[in-house]
C-alpha cells in the first residue's frame, strides 16, 4: 500500500468519524416530536443523505449509520439502535450509490441528492414499517408512517440546501470521485 492511498484512506476515516458526530449532533440538537408515536423529526437524515455522497456508499453506511444509531443510544431509544443503523445505513449506501451513478449522466448533481432523498423517504418509512409491525403490529407501526414520510422529506430539502455548502469545501467531494474510481 503506498503513501496516497494511505493518506486518502485516512481522509475517509477522519471524514467519516466527522460526520457520524455531525450526524448525531443534528439528529439530537433540533427535535419536533410527532404526535403518537413517540419519535421526532429532525435534520440529521439531511446529513445521512450526504455521508453517502460525500464517502462513497461504504464509508456513508458507516457514518450515516453509526451517527444515527448513536444518537438513537444517547436520547434513550435503545431498542431502535440496530433498527436505526441499517436503516440510515442504507440510506447513505443507495444515495452514495445514486451519486456515483447519476454524476456521470448529469451535469448538475442535484438529481443524485433528490434521489438520494426519495431513497430516504422510501426507506425510513419502509424499514420502520417493516421492523415496527414486527415489534408493535400493523396498527402500531402504520401509526409512524406518516411522521417518517414527513421526516424523509424534510431530509431532502435539507440536503438539497446544504448541498451546495457541502461542495463548496475543497476536496471534500474528490473523497467520493476516488472511492467510485477504486472500485
Amino acid at each position: 500500500m503506498n503513501s496516497t492511498t494511505t493518506n486518502d484512506n485516512l481522509k475517509k476515516m477522519v471524514t467519516a468519524a466527522l460526520l457520524a458526530a455531525l450526524t448525531c449532533a443534528a439528529t439530537m440538537s433540533v427535535r419536533i416530536p410527532t404526535l403518537g408515536t413517540g419519535g421526532y423529526i429532525h435534520t440529521g437524515d439531511a446529513l445521512v443523505i450526504l455521508c453517502g455522497i460525500i464517502l462513497g456508499p461504504s464509508w456513508g453506511f458507516l457514518a450515516g449509520g453509526i451517527g444515527s444509531a448513536l444518537a438513537d443510544l444517547l436520547g434513550g431509544y435503545f431498542i431502535y439502535v440496530p433498527i436505526t443503523l441499517a436503516i440510515k445505513g442504507l440510506v447513505a449506501l443507495s444515495s452514495g450509490i445514486l451519486y456515483q451513478h447519476m454524476r456521470k449522466y448529469f451535469k448538475s448533481h442535484y438529481p443524485s441528492v433528490i434521489l438520494g432523498g426519495i431513497a430516504d423517504i422510501i426507506l425510513v418509512a419502509g424499514g420502520y414499517f417493516l421492523c415496527e409491525s414486527i415489534m408493535y403490529g400493523v396498527a402500531g407501526a402504520s401509526a409512524s408512517v406518516p411522521a417518517n414520510l414527513i421526516q424523509g422529506a424534510g431530509g431532502l430539502v435539507i440536503a438539497c440546501i446544504l448541498y451546495p455548502l457541502i461542495r463548496s469545501i475543497p476536496g471534500i467531494l474528490q473523497l467520493n470521485h476516488k472511492a467510485a474510481a477504486h472500485s
